[in-house]
């Protein structure tokens, strides 16, 4: 009893013992293991859908809604600052107030977004409707802390895994949807089919998924949050912008530095605070911060693939190397890119279950570098398209399904959500980087063909060697990891040795309670 009132006191926790009407009618209310894996799997499907679905549609949206290329690029860069500013700030929310309540206030703002967008006939109602869209990208490293809270130790694995699939794998689906939308229905049905996905999402979390006892407690930590937006928001502008503007132009220098100031404040800031945003102690461990590295090397594998085989499948015959399908023939080819990430879920948590979750990490980053580098000479047919683009897919598959459950075995039970929130985020720049790359090199590298200019194939293999590259580091940043975990041992089976740690993941008449890490 001792330990526990010191971790309470410490973290502001709420008390682990469940009440008694807790421990019955809690129980017997409790939905079966993979009732919940489903429901938040879904959920996190539909979100990553609405977040790829209207990137099929954007090169039109300068005629449809009589505004320039610039002011229309607008519609994804509002969705994207808007999720990597509400990442940080709903999930630390969800580990203080609830992690059920913040999923469902995320899933609102989606619905709201998408009805405002189905309505709007002009560029700032549209631009301001991504934007409450984007706050929905929370509902995943939500989604995977539920998991570890309510799941036996045996499901989590799989459930983490899916969760982690859904991020590819509704980005995969909105590919040839995309392309039906825009060949039969107006373009503004994309969010009224958001917004009708979000509301049986919504029902469905309110209906099945319980909420979480386990509460960090504390105050909201509203200058860490003011840091960290205006941070991320001046490094991804700057990225989404570089292209355009020249990597090496006063807008973009000017950006990049004001976010790396506005960190290195923000970090003076969290460490004097009672209860961080950012808990900058637990994420210098090397068990989080390494990870977190190898999310950002992922994320820009993960996204390279998806954009640069669409480039492929799409480019011009006349290049010389292009396929020439449209958007719709090009988004079904890729669909067995995203179905592998649900498929391939089951067998990532068994790997997880027998090697552990540092083995998984290692041999999907090294999965991808193999994959990259035979993608530099093997990129001119489809199946050679198509092939290794599934195998790309298989390698972040598993390295998505291993780094939430390496993250929350690192970290106090009551920051999973935020914990989990911040490798998303990195996730998210890594993505963003990627995407960078993509138009830098395609956008320098060209080559022109009776009087059409086209993306040099150079770029691409340039691209996929980045991609190789950045698969290794991940490879090797794991390297160290591998002598801190036992194989064998997925993160909801170890004991974290922090101090003030308690663990505990099997049901909720003995869940796990942690001080919060000082």
């Amino acid at each position: 009893m001792g330990m526990l009132e010191t971790a309470r006191r410490a973290g502001g926790c709420q008390d682990p013992s469940p009440s008694p009407g807790r421990t019955r009618a809690g129980l017997l209310a409790r939905p079966r293991p993979f009732l919940l894996i489903a429901t938040l799997s879904i959920c996190g499907t539909v979100v990553s859908l609405q977040q790829t679905l209207m990137l099929p549609v954007l090169p039109g949206l300068p005629a449809l809604l009589h505004t320039s290329v610039d002011n229309a690029s607008w519609i994804v860069t509002a969705t994207l600052l808007s999720g990597a500013v509400s990442i940080p700030i709903l999930s630390r929310l969800a580990d203080m107030f609830g992690k059920k309540r913040m999923i469902m206030v995320a899933l609102a703002l989606m619905v709201v977004g998408g009805v405002l967008g189905g309505l709007s006939h002009d560029l700032v109602p549209a631009i301001v409707a991504r934007a409450l869209q984007g706050a929905s990208f929370v509902v995943v490293p939500i989604g995977i802390a539920i998991m570890r809270d309510e799941l036996p130790a045996d499901r989590v694995p799989l459930g983490v895994t899916l969760m982690s699939a859904t991020l590819a794998l509704g980005a995969g689906a909105a590919l040839p949807l995309s392309g039906v939308i825009v060949a039969h229905l107006d373009w503004r049905s994309i969010f009224w089919i958001t917004a009708v996905a979000g509301v049986a999402s919504l029902l469905a979390i309110w209906w099945i998924v319980p909420e979480s006892p386990v509460r960090s407690g504390g105050t909201f930590d509203y200058m860490g949050a003011l840091l960290l937006s205006a941070a991320v928001t001046a490094l991804l502008y700057a990225l989404s912008k570089g292209t355009q503007w020249g990597w090496l132009s006063p807008p973009t220098l000017a950006l990049t530095l004001i976010g790396l100031a506005l960190l290195a404040v923000l970090v003076m800031v969290e460490l004097r605070a009672r209860t961080p945003l950012v808990n900058v102690v637990v994420a210098v461990r090397p068990g989080v911060m390494l990870v977190n590295i190898a999310s950002v090397l992922c994320g820009f594998a993960m996204f390279t693939n998806m954009v640069g085989t669409m480039q492929l499948l799409q480019q011009s015959r006349d290049s010389g190397y292009g396929l020439g399908l449209d958007v719709l023939q090009a988004g079904l080819w890729m669909a067995p890119t995203g179905l592998v990430f649900g498929a391939w879920a089951p067998v990532a948590a068994r790997i997880i279950r027998r090697f552990g979750d540092h083995a998984a990490l290692l041999g999907g980053a090294l999965i991808m570098a193999v994959t990259y580098v035979g993608r530099v000479f093997l990129s001119t047919e489809l199946w050679q398209v198509v092939c290794g683009s599934v195998l790309v897919g298989i390698g972040v598959s598993m390295t998505f399904a291993a780094m939430p459950n390496l993250i929350m075995a690192a970290v106090p039970h009551t920051e999973t959500a935020s914990a989990n929130g911040l490798n998303t985020l990195l996730r998210s720049v890594g993505s963003s980087m990627a995407s960078a790359a993509v138009a830098a090199l395609t956008t320098v590298l060209v080559v022109t063909i009776d009087g059409t200019r086209h993306p040099a194939f150079a770029a691409f293999e340039i691209l996929f060697a980045i991609a190789a590259a950045a698969s290794v580091v991940a490879a090797v940043v794991t390297l160290p990891l591998m002598r801190s975990g036992r194989p064998g041992a997925g993160a909801s089976e170890r004991a974290i040795g922090a101090e003030g740690d308690v663990h505990s993941v099997h049901g909720v008449d003995n869940r796990s309670v942690e001080g919060t890490a000082t």
